[in-house]
């Protein structure tokens, strides 16, 4: 499934992204008054190869769980156990990324692809009983063990996936975190995320994560494949004090130097440093770019997870959408490798798809603009 995802990758349509700068040009405004909307509404043409391209709606936000061995090397003082209750909380639709997805109309499904402790969950909902009314409170999650997603559209509420490939990784520092097997599968979890999400009609990804200790695998992810020094690559994660920071990046630093992964080998990275839930992501977005679909990255997990897709695939890069420069430096060190510009910059670091779904109103108003706005022509408006 890995290669043949990759091999269906391909760049940007030419044409459409022509056709797309020819209409911003004729549209009455003056020419690039939107400034940066203007290029991703371009990018957005190429990549569904037609202009305009399609609006981004329905949205699906996937959450990939899991958690990691490094947390006994105390690199964060939140307790492993808080991964499972988060998901119950994402699932009872009581955390920020419900609130978010609610507000814009996007679904949100939560992948356990990795989690160590039981779920604090119950058994499937009755889909009788849900709510109907996507703005109103939290709903009765609706579990599904298959691997199956219902459609983004359904406004009952958040769902679950039950995709776990083992219960955490294992310590980055004694051993490698994952196997190559057990990397290919949590990537493969995210292709056929993708799959489903799209086939149900979702017409862009939504990135989002939850592992207690995951930016500290985030930090490894983007030393190895920017080449930046383990410190510029880590940051605070939840607001750790100065020793626990100064642990993290000798944490990272150990690691790197025990498997010197090579970034050519991004299967190699993820099973040596990286998470589950960054394996995942990152087949996410690449089962995203095969079907031409975007893909809104939210924080520092997901574009260190875009870094390894864009290792797998270099023209992934054309489904990517930066929503937001998160406050780890991490982040901003693989945006700009990846060349990408973030939409917004609010300081936020929290993950959980936050920073996504904050941005997607501006990726939603850039399509629109190509679709809506008139021409001088059309409108009887004098050009310069």
């Amino acid at each position: 499934m890995l290669e043949s995802t990759v091999a269906a990758i391909r760049p940007l349509d030419e044409s459409a992204m022509a056709a797309a700068r020819e209409l911003q040009g004729r549209l009455t405004k003056p020419a690039g008054s939107l400034g940066a909307l203007e290029p991703l509404s371009v990018r957005l043409a190429g990549l569904a190869g037609t202009c305009p391209p399609p609006l981004p709606d329905p949205a699906a936000v996937a959450i990939f769980a899991g958690d990691h061995g490094v947390h006994a090397q105390g690199v964060t003082p939140w307790p492993q156990e808080v991964t499972a209750q988060m998901i119950g909380n994402f699932l009872a639709g009581g955390a920020v990324v419900n609130v978010f997805a609610r507000q814009a109309g996007a679904s949100v499904t939560v992948v356990d692809v990795g989690v160590a402790t039981p779920l604090p969950i119950g058994p499937p909902a009755d889909p009788a009983a849900l709510s109907a009314d996507p703005d109103g409170p939290p709903t009765t999650p609706a579990v599904l063990s298959a691997g199956l997603v219902a459609t983004p559209a359904d406004p009952a509420g958040p769902r679950l996936v039950a995709a776990n490939v083992r219960a955490g990784t294992r310590d980055m520092t004694v051993t490698a975190a994952l196997t190559r097997d057990e990397a290919r599968a949590a990537v493969e979890t995210g292709i056929r995320v993708a799959a489903e999400l799209t086939d149900a009609g979702a017409a862009v990804l939504l990135t989002g994560d939850m592992g207690i200790g995951n930016t500290t695998p985030a930090a490894a992810l983007v030393a190895v494949f920017t080449g930046v020094d383990a410190a510029a690559a880590t940051g605070r994660g939840t607001g750790v004090d100065d020793e626990t920071y100064a642990r993290k990046v000798g944490v990272v630093r150990a690691a790197l130097e025990r498997h010197t992964p090579d970034p050519a080998d991004p299967l190699g990275v993820l099973a040596a440093v990286g998470g589950l839930e960054h394996a995942a992501l990152a087949g996410l977005i690449l089962g995203a770019a095969a079907r031409r679909v975007p893909v809104l990255l939210d924080g520092v997990i997901a574009v260190s997870a875009a870094l390894a897709a864009a290792a797998f695939a270099p023209d992934a890069v054309g489904a990517m959408v930066a929503g937001h420069r998160s406050a780890e430096p991490g982040a901003t060190a693989a945006l700009r490798h990846l060349g990408l510009d973030p939409l917004i910059d609010l300081g936020l670091r929290l993950g959980e798809g936050t920073g996504a779904l904050l941005a997607l109103p501006v990726v939603t108003g850039a399509v629109r603009v190509l679709h809506e706005v008139a021409t001088f022509d059309a409108a009887g408006v004098a050009e310069k």
